[in-house]
């Protein structure tokens, strides 16, 4: 039972019975309901045409759903209108697909959690166990986001930049349960540049594949975090980087920078580095310069303070985080509470150390580590501070 065959072929099933008239929410139920069919039956019986098999079946599904429905004239029309098995048109709407899974009036999770489903064939179960919550809690979010897009226009334009950034989504979340996400993210990636030639979509497949090259030294055997300066650069996946970077090179001949090509550039100069001394920090800063002008992110304007203190020395990482402070976006870089999020005092922590007053970093490290958004990361910040307060008191 080839289970990525399945997932491949559900956004072009989709379309295909939307086109045929089938609304978004009816149609997407009807592909589960073939899918599900597709994995009882075809280990016993595969089928010749797996994609003609799996709109047949899915169409039958749509219109014993459609009987039940009071439009009793609509219904036999439909029924009338049946396409005769056989091969599959060839009209690719997964384009289309990602634009409604991502559409401007989904919240992000919603968009997310439907994307999964519509483009990604996963299913209700394994998107909630990916998530950590209850499956019918995932239910009612995905029906919801299928009853919001169900008027939008299959056909209308939509927004690559919010595709991306939903994707994106999906990869930072990782894995859990049984799905990798991080995976299954670069897997719909490549499908989106498969459907259209665009930069940024290049640049956001260089940017996942650069990131998880480096996955298997991201965490030590006991689960905890190993910073890049410590990871063991011999277990990158190399085959990965190198993939990362050709795409990347390709995007950037086009001249059309966006934001994902310049955060796969910065990935790149890490990955190039065969020791963490060997970085090139300076053109990281120059990197991270364009990716301000591009997103004016406060996140970007945090990590190029970072950078300036690698390439320039702690001093000068140090005023640049202070200049950030004292800027008109800073408040961003603060809670509701008007504290600094985490990540910005770890950042501190981290300067501070490199310049040698380590009772401040400690200080900082511990407070970072009570406002880590997960384990991994307070587990971290806290070692961080029990290992600087060690060091003071010898």
């Amino acid at each position: 039972m080839d289970e990525v065959l399945l997932r491949s072929l559900t956004p072009s099933v989709l379309g295909i019975l939307v086109r045929r008239g089938a609304d978004f929410a009816a149609a997407e139920d009807a592909v589960q309901d073939a899918l599900v069919e597709a994995v009882r039956v075809w280990p016993a019986d595969p089928p010749r045409d797996a994609k003609g098999w799996l709109v047949t079946v899915a169409w039958r599904r749509f219109l014993d759903a459609t009987r039940a429905d009071t439009a009793r004239r609509r219904r036999e029309d439909l029924v009338d209108e049946e396409p005769a098995p056989g091969t599959a048109p060839a009209v690719d709407d997964t384009l289309q697909l990602y634009f409604l899974c991502a559409h401007p009036s989904l919240t992000p999770s919603s968009a997310v959690a439907l994307t999964l489903r519509a483009v990604g064939g996963l299913t209700t179960r394994q998107i909630a166990q990916a998530y950590l919550v209850p499956e019918a809690t995932m239910a009612q979010r995905i029906s919801r986001a299928k009853r919001t897009v169900s008027g939008v226009r299959f056909d209308q334009p939509g927004d690559v930049s919010t595709v991306l950034r939903v994707l994106y989504l999906v990869f930072n979340e990782g894995y859990s349960g049984d799905v990798d996400l991080a995976a299954e993210a670069i897997r719909l990636t490549r499908q989106l540049a498969a459907a259209i030639d665009h930069p940024e979509v290049a640049g956001l497949l260089a940017l996942m594949l650069l990131h998880h090259a480096r996955r298997a030294a991201r965490t030590a055997p006991d689960g905890s975090l190993v910073p890049l300066a410590e990871q063991d650069r011999g277990r990158w996946d190399t085959e990965a980087i190198a993939e990362g970077v050709a795409i990347l090179q390709a995007a950037l001949a086009r001249d059309r920078l966006g934001e994902f090509q310049a955060q796969a550039a910065i990935a790149a100069l890490h990955a190039d580095a065969r020791t963490a001394e060997e970085t090139d920090w300076v053109q990281i800063v120059e990197w991270y310069d364009e990716l301000a002008r591009l997103t004016d992110s406060p996140v970007v304007l945090l990590n190029r303070a970072v950078a300036v203190g690698e390439a320039d020395g702690p001093r000068a990482g140090l005023a640049a985080l202070a200049a950030l402070d004292d800027s008109s976006p800073s408040s961003r870089l603060r809670s509701s509470r008007g504290d600094p999020i985490p990540r910005h005092t770890a950042v501190a922590a981290y300067l501070h150390e490199r310049d040698g007053d380590l009772a401040t970093a400690a200080r900082l490290y511990a407070e970072a580590a009570q406002k880590a958004p997960n384990l991994a990361e307070r587990d971290h910040l806290t070692r961080q501070a029990a290992r600087l307060n060690a060091r003071r008191g010898r």
